[in-house]
């Protein structure tokens, strides 16, 4: 049977290339990289070369850049590091609705600890319109976190804009750019951002490894306390196998981006233009232009997306009814919440994420089969039978 991966918004498998890379740090490179003997240095070259790579690729100094575990936990540091370096200055943060729960869970975690949380709206396309955040800072605002694109609906977000307001306010701005890393060109300059999160297994990189952007000058308490790795910002002894493949991963990222951008948007657009021309009353969420390029969230009314999916998954189809992280949640997602959806139409909607590896050949596949599962699932809906009377 033909199998077509369509999830890559939640993974990205691992490139030949990396894992090529990464091989030599398992048993030939093998030192622990904070010992002074030359095995130790050997590993501290490879995290150094691999640091090099990652500040380049988003216009930032080497020191600026951190090793972290992932995104998690980049968001996690960045909120609570700069939440509890602040506290004096103020308790009031600014995110939006539709962050992932990364960084959601981290601000509720905070609200409990006294802190005061804004949660700004977006329009019906999931963009953050950045005169709601300037209205939300107060006095007492500390720290302004908002995604640079949303890995449900794929909405690019006006980043820079909003940076430039924290800037011009004194507060500190967060994005969360994993969905965004390796696949849109990044400046943290441009963009106005003092810290910036992601995830290695995002670009075709390894699991377990992400980098935290922190902007020289930021104050902010460590999330991890041990060691004085990453000149003790990060304690715990490097993950350096994972740390050179993100390396390998960041430096095919800066070779293939521009091709792979124009590559997946005629194949995001095929898609797209095909769903809604095959199957009647499905509508695309999402920004129709300002979105990542391999993005295509859809709801399809009057069948549930758990139902489509297991039906895509038996025809070889992979693909997603919202963020990995959730999948197992009954509740419908509270991006497509926050867009306006009704429960039905929250609860109809799938995500096809586009990956390197996905060719013509996949979207038309796609194309084939989906039309004909929507037909059969419909069938067996009364609400659909009775629209269609």
């Amino acid at each position: 049977m033909k199998k077509i991966y369509l999830d890559n918004a939640a993974t990205t498998p691992t490139d030949a290339r990396v894992i090529e890379a990464m091989l030599p740090f398992f048993s030939q490179v093998y030192g622990n990289p904070s010992s002074l003997h030359a095995f130790g240095q050997e590993a501290k070259h490879a995290i150094e070369e691999a640091r090099y790579i990652a500040a380049q690729f988003i216009g930032a100094s080497q020191e600026e850049v951190v090793f972290t575990s992932g995104g998690t936990e980049s968001n996690n540091s960045a909120i609570k590091g700069v939440a509890y370096a602040r506290h004096d200055k103020g308790n009031h943060i600014i995110t939006s609705r539709i962050e992932h729960h990364a960084v959601l869970e981290t601000c509720h975690f905070l609200q409990k600890q006294g802190f005061h949380v804004t949660y700004v709206p977006v329009d019906e396309f999931g963009l953050v319109d950045p005169a709601d955040v300037k209205k939300a800072i107060t006095g007492k605002t500390i720290l302004i976190s908002i995604m640079h694109a949303n890995n449900e609906i794929g909405t690019i977000e006006p980043i820079a804009e909003i940076g430039s307001i924290a800037r011009e306010k004194g507060i500190y701005f967060h994005t969360d750019a994993v969905q965004t890393f390796g696949h849109l060109p990044i400046d943290v300059g441009e963009l106005n951002v003092d810290l910036l999160s992601a995830s290695g297994h995002k670009l075709y990189g390894p699991k377990g490894v992400g980098v935290l952007y922190i902007r020289k000058g930021t104050r902010m308490l460590p999330f991890m306390h041990g060691g004085d790795q990453e000149q003790g910002r990060r304690a715990s002894t490097h993950n350096v196998p994972g740390i050179a493949g993100f390396g390998k991963a960041v430096e095919l990222a800066k070779q293939e981006m521009a091709r792979e951008i124009d590559q997946l948007t005629l194949l995001r657009d095929k898609l797209i233009k095909g769903i809604l021309d095959k199957i009647e009353y499905a509508r695309l969420n999402g920004h129709p232009k300002d979105r990542l390029p391999n993005n295509v969230n859809v709801s399809i009314p009057y069948v549930e997306g758990e139902s489509l999916l297991l039906n895509l998954d038996m025809e070889g189809i992979a693909c997603s009814t919202g963020s990995a992280c959730t999948s197992s949640s009954l509740e419908p997602s509270h991006v497509l919440a926050a867009i306006g959806l009704s429960h039905e139409l929250a609860h109809g909607s799938l995500r096809f994420s586009l990956g390197r590896l996905t060719s013509e050949e996949d979207i038309d596949y796609v194309l084939k089969v989906l039309p004909g599962i929507v037909r059969k699932l419909r069938a067996m809906s009364p609400l659909y039978r009775k629209k269609a009377k």
